[in-house]
């Protein structure tokens, strides 16, 4: 903090002061509303860590006429860790209403862009300060994110992140140090290398895509004796995965290893026990839900690599009420840590 910090609270009037620009313009910044311009965005941005203003939050909310609208667009369907989601939600929608948060949730059709993008259109930033949603990268959805933004209000991803767009913040895990570490625990369970197959719900989910380059990445450099089969796209169904797990254990008698980075985890332990095989192959898939619990303990699956549905949707609501109250300082950019479960030390 600077000179005039340390005399006393820094106000608005300093930065405008400092920046240069109208006590509208910075309400303008504060609040992330359009029509100002980027590099007086910049000014307004710089004088704020320059003089070290902090907005309270706690007073901004009182002067609010109204409370703060957040709603969750998240895929419906048989995406098992989509549920658990839309339960965390519903968990933190009561807990939320003590800090004047109104949730609400939207189900969308799973891998629907148009749907998603006409849920997205749909809300109206009168009563909507956020949308938190997961999607991705389906050209009508990058459009809709930005004209939400335009419209005044801030777009959360979660869960699959969409660079490029003028969405707000990401919470989720570090997918690409998701698949480093699937490769990593495949090449150790494998040291004589082998066939492993990978199975992605869509590779149009940012989330996916980065956990198999991440994946491939690692076995390329640091175990060239293992083979990769795939990617096969199940789309998180439960009966298209089952069916392509025993499409590849038919056709490749010696498989070594496989790697959902998806979900349909519950159709992947069926045809595993199915087979006869299960034990037999290291497998490691995503999110602990009652499918991948099961094939835990049934030694179908060794690995699970959790992200704690609970621990995004609390941080979801509360990086959306400080954007919505005009929080100055930046949104935390830690990711969700990443929980490697065994049969083991199931909680």
């Amino acid at each position: 903090m600077n000179e005039i910090g340390a005399r006393r609270r820094v106000t608005v009037h300093d930065v405008a002061r400092v920046a240069g620009v109208s006590l509208a313009t910075v309400d303008r910044v504060l609040n992330g509303r359009p029509g100002v311009r980027a590099a007086t965005v910049e000014k307004v941005e710089t004088a704020i860590a320059e003089i070290g203003f902090q907005r309270d939050l706690s007073a901004s909310l009182l002067a609010r006429a109204r409370d703060i609208g957040v709603t969750f667009i998240i895929p419906d369907g048989s995406n098992a860790f989509m549920a658990s989601l839309a339960d965390a939600v519903t968990r933190w929608t009561g807990p939320a209403l003590t800090d004047r948060v109104h949730i609400e949730t939207l189900r969308v059709r799973a891998l629907d862009g148009a749907a998603l993008a006409q849920a997205l259109d749909g809300l109206d930033p009168k009563t909507c300060d956020c949308a938190v949603i997961v999607a991705g990268e389906d050209a009508a959805v990058l459009a809709s994110v930005d004209a939400a933004t335009r419209r005044g209000m801030a777009v959360l991803t979660l869960v699959s992140d969409l660079p490029g767009t003028q969405r707000r913040h990401f919470i989720g895990i570090d997918n690409a140090a998701a698949g480093r570490t699937a490769a990593s625990l495949l090449g150790r369970f494998l040291p004589q290398g082998g066939k492993v197959a990978v199975i992605a719900g869509s590779l149009h989910l940012r989330d996916h895509s980065d956990r198999l380059a991440g994946f491939a990445a690692v076995l390329a450099a640091e175990f060239p004796a293992i083979n990769m089969v795939g990617p096969l796209e199940g789309h998180d169904e439960t009966s298209e995965t089952a069916s392509i797990v025993a499409a590849l254990l038919a056709e490749h008698p010696d498989l070594s290893g496989l790697y959902n980075l998806g979900a349909g985890n519950a159709g992947l332990v069926e045809a595993l026990e199915a087979s006869g095989r299960a034990g037999t192959i290291r497998v490691i898939a995503h999110e602990l839900t009652t499918a991948t619990r099961q094939g835990l303990t049934s030694d179908a699956i060794d690995v699970v690599l959790d992200q704690n549905p609970d621990g995004e949707i609390r941080q979801a609501i509360a990086a959306a009420r400080a954007l919505a109250l005009g929080g100055s300082g930046p949104l935390s950019d830690a990711p969700i840590e990443i929980g490697i479960f065994l049969r083991d030390n199931l909680r």
